[in-house]
């Protein structure tokens, strides 16, 4: 019965990722070309698998964007490991629901696993505890989650059981340039992304240790400080060892880190100083399917406080009865992918040296895309190139019209992004196949048609 869909899908999937080194990386395609291909009326009757991923195969395919190859440079997107891609498939094919260790015992033992990894490499607590769910934007919800019971209890006030009406509402201290996951985490959550107090930035988006300090002599009552390790157009991340110290005489204080890539900078030795404090946080956000190398999607939630976690998210019924063991008591979800198992595979793999070549080699290759684009007289680099991140701008074209005109070649894709008030554009070293003959072909490129597009 699966054999013939089965081979079907495994050529077709050869087939793809043995294009993808050359493959236009991202030519856009009109909502209604795709939707000509694609949207069709529900037959009555059902048609075979094998015609319908035949059909499937030949209508995606120019709505298709090369996101997992070597020269994507957008949204800090990571390309799939061979081993983390292959455990997916054995992830789909058992299709285990991974919300109780009574539902699949294997994927229960396997996240714990992959989590011990985690906090090890990334120098976390030990005894932190990890929900895997689907990216950075719900390991945010997750950790605030914790946080906001922590801190309501603290004050007397169980918010799960009584909601937020009436509650000593913790305020919410973020930097100015906090990322958009955040915010919509602190929407959904009630805190209100509006309400948040706005910290001054440096030159390279990091919040300012002084203007904290600041801030807090004002405020009253629980303080919940979210930092961020990776500024998603520098690559930056927050002095969390001067922070951790703002933060050291108030004993109603939570300090949450927004880690979605910048994180892994602890994975890697000559790196690792960028992120100086940040174990003394007590909760962090971070995905996998940028570093190292897992197919979408996976986030991890960590938090110190095991318990703040739990009770935020632990849901009731008698049927279930959650253990600790049972991994949906770590994240919003109760039906949940075994999304760990690419996490323990890609790790296995590459080892902690693996891990650590990985992430200094896409910074040393980001170092590269820099030095190269700044040798041109029309390109200004606008960033410190510590991390994986180059912001960059024509000095006289218009940044989105470049931008524009990349995507259009196709050789790489680079995004847009305002800076200081003004358009510049984006690119993003995350993928384990980019090669240093993969960022000159682009750069190359990219000089080429701003000599194409600039005034004469």
């Amino acid at each position: 019965m699966f054999d013939d869909v089965l081979d079907r899908a495994r050529r077709w999937a050869g087939d793809w990722l043995a294009g993808l080194g050359e493959r236009p990386v991202g030519v856009p395609v009109a909502p209604a070309t795709m939707r000509a291909r694609i949207d069709a009326e529900l037959p009555e009757e059902g048609e075979p698998a094998s015609r319908v991923l035949d059909d499937l195969a030949a209508a995606i395919e120019p709505g298709l964007v090369a996101s997992a190859g070597p020269r994507y440079f957008g949204f800090v997107t990571g390309g799939a490991l061979p081993a983390a891609l292959g455990a997916d498939w054995m992830v789909t094919a058992a299709d285990q629901n991974a919300a109780l260790y009574a539902m699949s015992p294997a994927a229960a033992v396997v996240e714990e696993t992959a989590a011990r990894w985690v906090l090890d490499l990334l120098g976390l607590p030990g005894d932190a505890t990890v929900g895997f769910g689907t990216g950075a934007q719900m390991a945010n919800v997750s950790c605030l989650a914790a946080a906001r019971r922590a801190l309501l209890l603290g004050q007397g006030w169980d918010v799960e059981s009584d909601g937020l009406a009436g509650a000593p509402v913790p305020t919410v201290v973020i930097g100015e340039q906090a990322h958009a996951t955040l915010l919509q985490a602190l929407r959904l959550l009630g805190f209100g992304s509006g309400r948040a107090v706005r910290v001054p930035v440096d030159d390279q988006g990091r919040m300012r240790a002084d203007a904290l300090r600041a801030r807090l002599d004002d405020l009253d009552g629980p303080v919940l400080v979210c930092a961020q390790a990776g500024n998603v157009d520098t690559g930056a991340s927050d002095p969390f060892a001067a922070i951790a110290d703002a933060l050291a005489a108030r004993p109603d204080a939570w300090l949450h880190v927004d880690g979605a890539f910048g994180l892994w900078a602890a994975a890697a030795p000559g790196r690792r100083h960028l992120v100086a404090g940040v174990e003394r946080a007590d909760s962090w956000a971070v995905d996998a399917h940028k570093w190292p190398g897992v197919p979408y999607d996976c986030g991890m939630a960590v938090v110190r406080d095991g318990a703040a976690l739990a009770g935020a998210l632990t849901t009731s019924a008698a049927y279930i009865g959650f253990g600790e063991l049972d991994p949906s008591s770590r994240v919003p979800e109760s039906s949940r992918r075994a999304r760990a198992t690419p996490v323990y595979a890609a790790l296995r793999s590459l080892g902690r040296r693996g891990v650590a070549d990985l992430v200094e080699r896409c910074c040393a290759l980001a170092r590269q895309a820099a030095d190269e684009l700044a040798r041109h007289p029309e390109i200004e680099v606008l960033n410190a190139v510590e991390l994986n991140q180059v912001l960059f701008r024509p000095r006289r074209l218009d940044a989105r019209e470049l931008a524009a005109a990349v995507q259009r070649d196709g050789t790489c894709w680079i995004g847009t992004t305002v800076w200081d008030g003004r358009p510049a554009l984006r690119l993003s070293v995350s993928n384990w196949s980019t090669t240093r003959e993969d960022i000159t072909r682009s750069t190359d490129r990219v000089l080429a048609l701003v000599d194409a597009a600039r005034p004469r």
